[in-house]
């Protein structure tokens, strides 16, 4: 497959990103949206592709995802020679998807031989299967077969994602014998950081940066320069632990092995730089249950992905509504109750987030494990102890100089009990999700939530009745 280059500007596209088309943050500016707009509506092509022309393709990209539909359409249509594979690659999941619908099997087959292979398997990994047998069989023999071997790797694991261009060469070369070979050899990988030097099975046994080749002299075995310290990426490893082996060890490129070892791909660092900013753009959707969260995903694929916890929630605010209801007699006795119980619950539920937050992302980070969980368990706890002995005074003081001493240390009690239930519950309930195998960020904000709510009311309620204060 032919290399591309995403990451060059060109004199005149910096020239115009600092001009009337980019805002002070680089963005394209909604005047110049508008202009592209209405050009288009006026069936004024020339115009367009002269508004269009100088831009980037990764900021022409951007103008199809401002674009509503119609827009898109007959903006691909008036600049027919700028929508490049690069173009293609940068676009968002959903607004490309849509474009590739319009396109003959063919036309996709052209765009997609022009890609790396993981932009190409990213292109049309999310067709349908039919699209991807129409657009496969256009495509050249020896591409169809590096694709269709991506595509039968699971979602989100090295093997969809790694790039199958790289060099690699037999440990029986010398320096002068690498630089030849690179020089002579034109079917190679353009963009490269390292050569891979392989055994006679095809076994990685360490890298060369290429600026070691560049200052060696030609006579030197690569053995003896190469470093044999390596990070292997098994094929099926997922995205996530890919992305933290890359942070931990400040890999710029990384092998990707098979089953029996051998070289089959690289991931380099730009590949991890979009799953890194996508995978805590995920959980944070998670934990919110907004789904994929993309503002361009069709309407009925939100809707499906919010509504069911919305209706989870349902569920648990009807635990927290039947305890209400079990101290109904004592609100009506002291209307007081009913003004103050939502501070407690509301106080719990915002303790309780703070804490699910750090743990999912400490499990996300790996920096969570069975080996501290009891550590950040009772460090959670010091810090709910804390922060529920201050607010608790705050409110306690309040409460008596508004309603009565005797309410004043019943509130104080119960929002002590409940931030320390909602810290623990913010630490335990994701780390059970997680020995369960399960995502912690998908469904711990419900529980959490339920816990926290149900706690406040019982705790609130249960000591005014307790102290006296109400009656059943």
């Amino acid at each position: 497959m032919a290399e591309t280059d995403l990451h060059e500007h060109d004199a005149e596209a910096a020239q115009q990103g600092e001009g009337e088309q980019f805002d002070e943050e680089n963005r394209l500016k909604p005047e110049f949206v508008r202009q592209v707009r209405e050009s288009l509506r006026d069936d004024n092509e020339d115009s367009t592709y002269d508004l269009v022309e100088p831009l980037h393709p990764a900021d022409i990209a951007d103008l199809f995802e401002l674009l509503e539909r119609e827009d898109r359409r007959e903006l691909a249509a008036a600049i027919t020679d700028l929508m490049s594979s690069e173009v293609v690659a940068e676009l968002n999941d959903y607004v490309r998807e849509d474009m590739l619908e319009d396109l003959p099997p063919e036309a996709v087959a052209e765009i997609v031989g022009q890609l790396d292979t993981d932009d190409a398997v990213q292109l049309i990994e999310d067709l349908d299967e039919g699209d991807q047998r129409a657009i496969l069989a256009e495509v050249q023999a020896e591409d169809r077969a590096v694709i269709e071997t991506a595509l039968a790797y699971p979602e989100e694991t090295a093997g969809r994602l790694m790039q199958r261009e790289l060099i690699a060469v037999p440990d029986s070369m010398t320096v002068g014998d690498l630089i030849d070979y690179l020089r002579s050899e034109e079917n190679l990988t353009t963009e490269f950081w390292e050569v891979f030097v392989v055994d006679h099975r095809f076994h990685p046994l360490g890298t060369c940066q290429l600026s070691w080749i560049l200052r060696t002299p030609r006579s030197v075995k690569i053995t003896d320069v190469m470093k044999r310290d390596q990070t292997l990426i098994p094929v099926g490893m997922d995205q996530e632990e890919v992305a933290l082996r890359f942070q931990k060890y400040a890999l710029i490129s990384a092998a990707v092995v098979d089953e029996n070892g051998r070289l089959v791909g690289q991931l380099t660092v730009d590949d991890i730089v979009h799953i890194i900013s996508e995978e805590a753009g995920e959980d944070a959707l998670l934990m919110s249950g907004a789904g994929e969260g993309d503002i361009n995903e069709p309407l009925r694929d939100a809707y499906s992905a919010r509504v069911r916890w919305l209706v989870a929630n349902l569920g648990t605010a009807v635990v927290a509504s039947a305890i209400i209801a079990y101290f109904g007699a004592a609100i009506e006795q002291l209307v007081a109750l009913a003004v103050l119980m939502p501070i407690v619950a509301s106080i719990g539920g915002n303790a309780g987030t703070q804490t699910m937050a750090v743990t999912v992302r400490a499990i996300a980070m790996n920096q969570l494990t069975k080996s501290n969980t009891s550590r950040l368990v009772l460090r959670e706890l010091k810090v709910a102890l804390m922060n529920g002995a201050t607010i608790a005074v705050l409110i306690g003081l309040a409460t008596a100089a508004i309603f009565t001493p005797q309410l004043g240390g019943v509130i104080a009690a119960a929002m002590v009990i409940n931030i320390i239930v909602s810290g623990m519950a913010g630490v335990l309930v994701p780390v059970a999700f997680e020995r369960l195998d399960q995502d912690p960020a998908v469904a711990s904000s419900v529980f959490v939530t339920m816990i926290t709510d149900s706690m406040g009311f019982f705790a609130f309620l249960g000591l005014a009745v307790a102290s006296g204060l109400v009656s059943m």
